[in-house]
């Protein structure tokens, strides 16, 4: 699990990863989550996080990554780097979240992706299509 370490967000993270039936995770938890896959500010941010990954797939046989981003993120500069505008900052995310799982797949092509966009109103699941990569859909699903 990528995921940022903001508390406000702590028990929205442990229902959903119980929820999609996550038993032991290996949670690597870095400012922004997934941001460091897809738009890191340092080459050097996205490389740690592959090889925390690649540390998990050899020690405990990890098959799935979840990636995970979230609304108010001050790796982003919070929301108001999008000027309140929650619809524009999802849109970011979304685009953001498939820029992650592409680069996840590109370097560990054998691994299964889910990528969450969670706000102050519920969890988004972002649509991958196996073969096709991450589709330019909107958020869908929610989890109360």
């Amino acid at each position: 699990m990528v995921w940022c370490y903001d508390h406000r967000f702590e028990q929205v993270f442990r229902k959903l990863i119980k929820r999609i039936g996550v038993v032991r995770a290996d949670p690597i938890r870095v400012a922004g989550g997934a941001k460091c896959l897809a738009s890191p500010d340092l080459e050097s941010d996205r490389q740690f996080v592959l090889e925390q990954i690649r540390k998990s797939i050899q020690l405990h046989d990890t098959h799935t990554v979840v990636l995970m981003l979230h609304s108010d993120c001050g790796a982003y500069g919070g929301l108001a780097a999008f000027k309140g505008d929650t619809e524009k900052e999802a849109e970011n995310h979304r685009v953001d979240l498939h820029r992650a799982v592409a680069c996840l797949k590109s370097e560990i092509p054998e691994l299964n992706v889910r990528a969450y966009f969670v706000d102050f109103e519920g969890v988004w699941e972002a649509v991958i299509r196996v073969g096709e990569g991450v589709t330019a859909r909107p958020f869908v699903g929610t989890f109360g």
